[in-house]
């Protein structure tokens, strides 16, 4: 009897064996038990989370790994082994994972293994969309490059290993394949990346295993205490829109439930993974007036802090502080800038935490010559505090 129910559990128990050769091979990743069972499809989304002791805002990854953890341990939440030590802290990444690196499926590991591990221990990890998750999803990889392809090709070969693995058990369905409805050759694109263009079409598009597993549960616009995070920035229709309805939207479109999402919300120049408006450099041109509206129609928010657009001058405000712009252009594939990360403790308290007081002294010489020229404007109105930490 003890022996017929465990070769009735052998389906399952070879399927987890798999699953997780196949990501470790992958990832270089073990990804720990999650702390409650697995999350339905489509997951349950939380729009709004209440006000935590301390809170880290990470910018733009854009596929490096490396840069991506050593701005987590300015803010000492990872350890030097890439796990979590936050405690009960809270880390929110504001979208644009992808593109420009070649570290894009191991970093969507990394978050994941992190939001396990932090979940244990009292902490949140929140990810979201920006627009470069929106372009994938879409189909638009205008801006992978080579190391890029060559990690999903990597990915579809290792992930059809375990499909061809499971197949072999009569007990387990018979696996999808993930190319299903794809052209085996795609025009315009050069015959050595063809099948790594393939298998990124295959792992991104709604209903892929990549985006249903990882992009399906990021948020789009989060709100955490008094503030407000999203990838490029919100507008009073966003609001009137509801976020929660955003968030929702978005996420049925990336697992399939939705056909589209309107483009008013994800696409074009005043979408919320798109817009600007609010993060331009030169302090003098955010719209503070329109920010302000969307601030005020949100209970609570007194702040909107945003990636998308590089601060070369590193995390800065405008607005009075109403305005938080974090992205600093860290990846190699993207400017190549020292890490910062956003630190706001309890409410109120911003700090930025970077790693080399050097690195804005020379910057804040350079503008010295701009200002004689009348840029001024370039210097950030008003700005968190900044703190040196050694990484």
């Amino acid at each position: 009897m003890e022996s017929t129910s465990i070769c009735a559990h052998l389906p399952n128990l070879l399927s987890s064996f798999v699953d997780t050769f196949v990501d470790y091979t992958i990832s270089g990743i073990f990804l720990p038990p999650q702390a409650t069972n697995p999350l339905p499809s489509p997951p349950p989304l939380q729009t709004l989370h209440p006000p935590v002791d301390r809170l880290i805002a990470v910018g733009d990854l854009h596929g490096d790994l490396q840069k991506a953890q050593q701005a987590l341990r300015l803010a000492g939440i990872v350890d030097s082994a890439g796990g979590w030590c936050g405690g009960a802290a809270t880390l929110v990444q504001v979208g644009d994972v992808l593109d420009r690196g070649g570290d894009e499926i191991r970093i969507l590991y990394f978050l994941e293994r992190l939001k396990r591990q932090a979940a244990k221990s009292g902490g949140k990890v929140i990810t979201m969309n920006g627009n470069h998750e929106i372009m994938n999803i879409d189909g638009d990889f205008r801006c992978v490059n080579k190391s890029g392809v060559n990690e999903f090709k990597v990915w579809a070969d290792w992930y059809n290993v375990g499909n061809s693995m499971k197949s072999l058990c009569h007990g387990l369905k018979e696996p999808k394949d993930i190319f299903n409805g794809l052209p085996t050759k795609f025009t315009n694109v050069r015959e050595e990346y063809n099948e790594g263009f393939r298998a990124r079409v295959a792992a991104l598009r709604p209903q892929g295993p990549i985006s249903t597993r990882f992009l399906s549960r990021n948020e789009t616009v989060v709100v955490v205490g008094e503030s407000v995070f999203v990838h490029g920035g919100l507008l009073p229709d966003h609001v009137v829109y509801g976020l929660e309805r955003i968030n929702e939207e978005v996420r049925d479109w990336i697992v399939g439930v939705k056909g589209r999402v309107s483009s008013s919300l994800v696409r074009g120049r005043d979408s919320v993974v798109w817009l600007r408006r609010f993060s331009e450099e030169v302090a003098g041109k955010c719209d503070c007036s329109t920010l302000e509206r969307v601030l005020a129609a949100i209970p609570g928010a007194k702040r909107m802090v945003m990636g998308h657009t590089i601060q070369q001058s590193g995390i800065n405000g405008a607005c009075g502080n109403r305005a938080i712009r974090i992205d600093v252009g860290m990846s190699r594939g993207c400017g190549d800038g020292l890490p910062e990360v956003l630190e706001i403790v309890g409410n109120s308290e911003l700090r930025v935490l970077t790693s080399n007081s050097l690195y804005r002294k020379e910057y804040e010489s350079s503008l010295e010559v701009d200002r004689k020229e009348g840029l001024a404007w370039l210097i950030p109105e008003s700005g968190p505090k900044q703190v040196e930490v050694k990484a």
